[in-house]
């Protein structure tokens, strides 16, 4: 049954959470009385189409409904969750509840707030046990961190019931368990730009050279690394300890102004102001919000790669959808008589080329993650490599034969062409619907990763294969089976 959350607000932050909630399949209700509410919503939601789906290597499901109401309590009736996004005012915040509460006594309510203590939200409430705080990060559609922080009557089974909401949404739920003001990211945060804006008013340096100092330097170690692992292991074989004993005293010194600010002034408002603007110059904000989605797609999917840091969270996520959308179903879940589906995922923006439409090596990239999951599917997944067998691609040949563009959901299927023994022989057909897009023939062998050699491959899989194989006979011979190039057509 397809869930429903209420947005209340709908800001850069309420946007985030409607494109990240409806693109895994929720349906979304959205309160906010900016008449240009929906506009900006809709300009979210193209961002998060646009940018999401290249996380992923698995379609996302079905999009949900978008819906705009016009009150708060139409938002929020008969919701499980109830997002709150608006202004951080606790007036306005508590208002808000009172809205949910008389229409809703069940729902958790999840304020985004990137600061206020939950205690202080829920001091007002009927039933204060079920709000918490989920605190985001911009850009919410893709930024996998929230913040979980209970108050005093927070019911706890509200923070657990949480974590499983926001990682079925491909996201690292982070339960920060001591109620501090700003929690855990913003803190850090606001140290570092505390004292950027101390060497601003200082003369030290520009806007410009200061986040040069981040970008190219400590924020690439920061994107798959915390300060203290990074620190940790800048201090060689000794660690922290060594770190600390080398770097230690420097504490000491007038390095920072961390517990001032500079008075923020016109002047000094409009002197960050103007530097921030020549430094993004030509580029509108829409135009960084694309560059800063296909940087941190790019950023996430390396990190993917090592199935590390915010890469493993996407990975997991991944998972998630795949045994949702049955491309993980073992062998014996199949129906032998048809072509298997091996993938079902979107284009994602760094696989197309100049011409606008996938590179060449992404349909061996696709048609070799298909040949995998087949793999898995029979039995040869990462336990069973692990001990010592695979098979190995020996020859393979792939037709094009129409664009596929960033963004297209592509599905693969897998239809076995001779199965026995050592040997695999796998037909791939590529669609966009019933668009064909490209064909991809795989031969393997099983080889022993001790030998390097061809070997038999462990019974379960033979008679996996074999069932596949044997049933496949019976379908029609794909047309362009065992083409070569400039073969006649």
């Amino acid at each position: 049954m397809t869930q429903t959350a209420a947005i209340i607000g709908g800001g850069v932050i309420g946007g985030g959470w409607a494109a990240r909630f409806a693109l895994n399949g929720w349906n979304v209700r959205v309160f906010d009385p900016d008449p240009a509410a929906e506009r900006k919503t809709a300009a979210m939601l193209a961002n998060a189409r646009r940018a999401l789906p290249g996380l992923t290597d698995v379609a996302l499901p079905t999009e949900g409904e978008v819906t705009h109401c016009s009150t708060v309590a139409e938002a929020a009736t008969h919701c499980d969750l109830i997002v709150e996004a608006v202004p951080e005012r606790l007036d306005i915040k508590q208002k808000v509840y009172a809205e949910i509460e008389s229409v809703n006594e069940t729902g958790i309510i999840a304020s985004s707030t990137s600061g206020i203590m939950p205690s202080d939200l829920q001091a007002q409430m009927a039933h204060p046990g079920r709000l918490i705080v989920a605190h985001p990060f911009n850009p919410v559609y893709l930024l996998p961190l929230v913040e979980l922080v209970a108050g005093d009557k927070t019911d706890p089974r509200h923070i657990e019931k949480a974590k499983e909401i926001y990682s079925s949404l491909g996201m690292y739920p982070l339960h920060c368990r001591v109620e501090i003001e700003g929690f855990l990211s913003d803190r850090l945060q606001e140290a570092l730009w505390r004292e950027a804006l101390w060497l601003l008013k200082d003369g030290v340096a520009t806007a410009e050279e200061l986040d040069a100092a981040i970008a190219y330097g400590p924020g690439l170690r920061w994107a798959q690394m915390g300060t203290m692992q990074t620190f940790h292991l800048a201090g060689g074989e000794g660690g922290m300890r060594a770190m600390l004993a080398m770097f230690g005293p420097c504490l000491k010194w007038p390095w920072t102004k961390l517990m001032d600010v500079p008075e923020l002034t016109d002047e000094f408002v409009e002197m960050v102001g103007d530097q921030c603007d020549v430094q993004s110059n030509p580029l509108t904000p829409h135009d960084l919000e694309k560059i800063r989605d296909g940087n941190l797609v790019g950023i996430i999917r390396a990190l993917k790669a090592t199935d590390w840091g915010a890469g493993r969270t996407a990975r997991q996520h991944d998972h998630s959808l795949a045994t949702t959308s049955g491309l993980d179903d073992p062998a014996d879940a199949r129906d032998p008589a048809q072509p298997v589906l091996t993938a079902r995922r979107t284009v994602p923006l760094d696989w197309t080329d100049y011409n606008g439409h996938m590179t060449e090596a992404r349909y061996l990239h696709a048609f070799a993650d298909a040949t995998d999951r087949f793999m898995q599917i029979i039995g040869c997944d990462a336990e069973y490599i692990r001990n010592g067998g695979s098979y190995f691609t020996a020859e393979t040949h792939i037709r094009h034969v129409d664009e596929a563009y960033a963004g297209a959901v592509i599905e693969i299927t897998t239809q076995v062409i001779a199965g026995a023994g050592k040997k695999m022989h796998l037909w791939h057909e590529m669609r966009e619907g019933d668009r064909l897009l490209a064909t991809g023939e795989h031969f393997l062998l099983h080889v022993s990763l001790e030998t390097r050699k061809p070997s038999a491959p462990a019974p379960h899989i033979d008679a996996a294969l074999t069932r596949f194989a044997d049933a496949h006979a019976a379908l029609a011979t794909p047309e362009g089976v065992g083409r070569w190039i400039g073969a006649p057509r």
